[in-house]
């Protein structure tokens, strides 16, 4: 079960770069139900996720790089660049993912937070830079950004 909201970044955090980062690339073969390939740095995932806004079903598998590369010319609409920062939010054992984009949305950074519980999910603060919460919408749904 993944549950999490995401939210609109105008200014991130000026040392956002000093933080762990890791390369993502991913594209998706459908999205309804959503099935995605993932490039993470070097590794490789194909991942279900069911409908959901807060929480939904999520399964990953592990994919070769040539699995990833013949999927990946199969793919719809857009494929997805982006730099993932991951910033811990103080005192509270959680961690920021902050997504940097790339190609088609250079210029959009989206912050991601997961967590443990639907009820810790609904009663977060959020940090003073993060911008408009943009969990109940679906429109920065990465399956969404895919399709253009």
């Amino acid at each position: 079960m993944e549950i999490e909201r995401k939210y609109l970044i105008d200014t991130p955090p000026a040392d956002y770069q000093n933080f762990p980062c890791h390369e993502i690339e991913q594209a998706y073969l459908c999205i309804s139900p959503v099935v995605r390939i993932r490039r993470s740095d070097n590794d490789y995932y194909l991942t279900y996720k069911s409908s959901g806004l807060l929480t939904r079903e999520e399964a990953n598998l592990p994919l070769t790089k040539e699995a990833y590369i013949h999927l990946l010319a199969k793919a719809d609409g857009r494929i997805l660049t982006k730099k993932r920062y991951l910033i811990p939010l103080e005192n509270s054992g959680l961690t920021i993912e902050l997504d940097v984009f790339s190609g088609n949305y250079t210029g959009l950074i989206l912050a991601e937070v997961e967590f443990p519980s639907k009820e810790m999910a609904l009663s977060f603060t959020p940090p003073h830079w993060f911008g408009r919460d943009v969990t109940f919408t679906g429109e920065y749904q990465n399956s969404r950004l895919s399709q253009g």
